[in-house]
């Protein structure tokens, strides 16, 4: 079938639930993608940055190989020979004393936020089913019900009614705001340090040391979700390494699976995960050895391959070069790392459609909240197709 005729089925039997570029991908290989008739692409997505290592890399796709043929599934009903392995990975990389292994980002807050609510009334005291939990303007953390409830997004919330109580909301950015947002009832904080989905919006500088700082203070947890700037993305292992901040409770997921197989978890000390005991959260999927085997040749790679330092170097690189495209629909180019938004000036159109211009010169990038196209392609990535890639998106920003 040619691409026209796979659109069309997705559209006629699909929940239209997203608005796809009109591209149909059929494989990919490093940074590159191709579409079924036959045209070449460079991925400056990452699929939201869950594909960090590049498509089909050839040592996870081993480790995915490897265990398939042997052991996919067992339920946390039984134990098997993966799991303990991919825990001690996580310690040996990522320094938690303890790890609650899920499949989506989603689940992987979820957990955060009963684990959060279990610690207030269990160790800070706060009466039953009145703790709280402080979360900041524009953020994007999930599509759940519960997530959605503390979602300023309306576009997210509004048809979805009712909302999960127990959650303010302040401004992101504003650690005096936040700060006065405490009372006794107050069980954590849980913010993004770079917000991806809100179109690459950095916090003022100190913003996350004071998060962590006034959580200290406060005798409260500070939960950082780094689900998608986690991992490498923004050219430290995760983005609250910026300011040396260890959050309490660590969200990661997306490139945790290699770009193969969902895989997201929680990280944080055993006087805090050492809560949950038998019974009262569980996946049936989570943990699994696939997902585990995967997850553990995932680490290995972001780390033996030198993933984040190139993160961090071509990262500054290609800032440095759509920093220095004259174009006067530009407003502004940010980022850190392989985490990069321009967003266009409002009289100059929708973001989207220069995505789609992009699109036809062989880019293929995202648009977020109407006015920022948001560039994080696989960690992968080196100069000489940063340098292929420039000319064509100066060509676009200044048409």
């Amino acid at each position: 079938m040619n691409s026209n005729e796979l659109i069309a089925l997705e559209d006629q039997y699909g929940a239209h639930n997203y608005h796809p570029l009109d591209v149909v991908l059929e494989r990919g290989d490093g940074v590159w993608v191709f579409d079924t008739d036959g045209n070449k692409y460079l991925d400056c997505l990452s699929a939201y940055s869950a594909l960090s290592h590049g498509h089909v890399h050839p040592r996870i796709l081993k480790a995915l190989i490897t265990q398939a043929s042997q052991l996919t599934l067992t339920s946390r009903a039984f134990r098997n020979n993966q799991l303990p392995i991919f825990y001690k990975k996580l310690n040996e990389i990522l320094g938690y004393d303890m790890a609650l292994p899920m499949n989506t980002g989603a689940e992987a807050v979820e957990t955060a936020i009963k684990l959060a609510r279990k610690w207030a009334y269990i160790v800070k005291k706060v009466p039953r089913y009145e703790a709280e939990i402080i979360t900041a303007t524009s953020n994007f953390h999930g599509r759940t019900i519960s997530i959605i409830s503390f979602s300023t997004e309306s576009l997210y919330k509004q048809d979805f009614g009712p909302y999960t109580p127990g959650f303010i909301t302040v401004e992101y950015g504003n650690s005096g705001e936040l700060e006065r947002a405490i009372n006794q009832n107050t069980a954590a904080v849980l913010l993004e340090p770079i917000q991806g989905e809100a179109g690459v919006i950095i916090p003022p500088d100190g913003y996350v040391n004071q998060v962590a700082e006034i959580c200290k203070k406060h005798g409260i947890l500070f939960i950082a979700d780094e689900i998608q700037t986690g991992l490498g993305r923004t050219g430290k292992m995760f983005a609250c390494d910026h300011e040396n901040v260890r959050p309490d409770i660590m969200i990661i997921g997306k490139a945790l699976g290699g770009g193969f197989y969902p895989v997201s978890a929680i990280l944080a000390n055993s006087s805090i995960l050492g809560l949950f005991k038998p019974g009262e959260h569980g996946s049936t999927f989570g943990g699994n050895p696939l997902a585990a085997a995967v997850a553990i040749s995932s680490l290995e790679t972001l780390v033996d391959d030198h993933l984040i330092e190139n993160a961090a170097s071509c990262g500054e690189y290609f800032l440095e070069r759509l920093q220095e495209i004259p174009s006067k629909v530009i407003k502004e180019v940010r980022g850190k790392g392989l985490l990069i938004g321009i967003e266009i000036k409002s009289e100059y159109g929708l973001a989207r459609n220069y995505v789609h211009q992009l699109m036809q010169r062989g880019i293929l990038a995202k648009d977020t909240h109407e006015k920022v196209i948001r560039f994080a392609p696989p960690l992968i990535i080196d100069r000489d197709t940063i340098d292929w890639a420039i000319p064509r998106i100066q060509e676009v920003l200044q048409s």
